[in-house]
């Protein structure tokens, strides 16, 4: 009973102890230093790192990382190290640019393709002056020849429509997803804490160096935690490893991706098919099924009842699956983009299903797409669809007109 006794005192005194701690200024005090020591811990790492590789204490994984060398023999095409990825008609492993148009790459000095063609014909048609009501100076989708490499332009309101609360808010997004597209122009305003030169996310992906702070490795993430969905929905310092990018999350020991290390994934077989298996198991988690590894198509999966009402409850995964998107356009599966967004279009505006996150899809979910022609597309359709098109703010009322044609006259032309 002694000994019971004892226990039981030290079992009070260490409650008590917790609650002082909690209920004074200490604790919030310890945070901010925790915080602080997380930052020194990522300036340190790699200079110690470093020191060790130099001193010969332990070796530099980095180095030995195959990157293929530029050659004419056709059997060096680093895509052919993953037989089993299908590519799509007119693919190519080139990441599209924000004013791309499709079928531009490989056509000679002066010569036009057809879909270049098409898009010159439809530029007068559909340039869109700064006086439109519903412009965006943050949206470069309807960019024309002429001004597609301007840089963007500031906000300028101009009508009751455009001072919208929805029109604020797309505006807003708008500034967001176009930096994205263009690459980060900005990029020291995007992260002003210390970058770690040893490529963590390469590391990471080859399955040499896991996750922080979780510390857990890339086969474990697809072997274990897929159908976990207790796991993925509540840990949060995950999906900066799955789905890295060059702008900070809120993982402070996830590094940004740089320009290196997305060149050495484009460049890697391993690292392509391992973020092949992190999205399908991020499919899985919303209820989505990838059906076609060439094209990207998804459907709904068995369970999609279940996950469909986890995500319309869980807004944070709207973040998740504009990372997702931003992370697919970055490391070479551009093309999977506009058949994901066309999803959540359909599931949203026509089968009326996550009412929740159909404002994301429209602010974001569409403006991630870097394929210009893709992007008008899907908001063609989500016009289409929309319930009501006169509170529609995400394109131009001049390409909103063009689209209300009867289509005995529009001939249902796409872009």
């Amino acid at each position: 009973m002694g000994i019971v006794s004892v226990l039981f005192g030290l079992g009070r005194l260490v409650v008590s102890m917790m609650a002082w701690f909690t209920s004074t200024q200490l604790y919030p005090l310890l945070q901010w230093l925790w915080a602080r020591f997380l930052i020194l811990r990522r300036c340190v790492q790699p200079a110690c790192r470093r020191l060790s590789v130099a001193l010969g204490w332990q070796k530099d994984p980095v180095r030995s990382i195959a990157v293929p060398e530029e050659t004419d023999d056709e059997d060096s095409d680093p895509v052919r190290e993953c037989p089993e990825q299908v590519r799509p008609p007119g693919h190519t492993d080139r990441q599209p640019g924000p004013g791309d148009i499709p079928g531009r790459a490989g056509a000679s000095a002066g010569e036009l393709t057809d879909d270049e063609s098409d898009e010159k014909a439809d530029e007068g048609e559909y340039r869109v002056e700064t006086t439109d009501e519903l412009y965006c100076g943050y949206d470069s989708t309807w960019e024309t020849e002429e001004n597609q490499r301007s840089p963007p332009r500031g906000p300028n309101r101009r009508s009751a429509a455009s001072r919208s609360y929805k029109f604020s808010r797309f505006e807003s997004a708008a500034k967001d997803m176009q930096n994205y597209r263009h690459d980060y122009p900005n990029m020291s305003q995007h992260w002003p804490g210390p970058v770690s030169d040893d490529k963590p996310n390469l590391n990471f992906y080859l399955g040499w160096k896991p996750s922080q702070p979780d510390g857990i490795y890339i086969n474990t993430f697809h072997d274990e935690w897929n159908g976990n969905y207790y796991a993925l929905e509540h840990v949060h310092t995950y999906i900066q490893w799955l789905f890295p990018l060059q702008e900070p999350g809120v993982n402070y020991e996830a590094s940004p991706l740089t320009k290196e290390e997305i060149q050495g994934f484009l460049n890697n077989s391993t690292m392509k098919e391992n973020l092949l298996k992190s999205y399908t198991l991020m499919l899985d988690f919303y209820g989505i099924k990838l059906c076609d590894e060439g094209t990207g198509e998804v459907k709904r999966a068995h369970n999609w009842r279940e996950r469909f009402n986890n995500l319309d409850n869980h807004s944070h995964n709207n973040l998740r699956i504009t990372r997702i998107l931003k992370c697919l356009g970055n490391l070479g599966y551009a093309h999977y983009q506009a058949p994901l967004v066309h999803f959540f279009l359909e599931e949203t505006l026509v089968h009326g299903q996550l009412p929740n996150v159909k404002e994301s899809v429209l602010n974001y979910f569409v403006f991630a797409v870097l394929d210009r022609k893709e992007r008008r597309n899907l908001l063609k359709f989500a016009y289409s669809k929309y319930d009501r098109q006169d509170e529609f703010v995400w394109c131009p009322k001049k390409i909103q007109r063009i689209w209300s044609r009867p289509q005995a006259q529009q001939g249902m032309k796409s872009f």
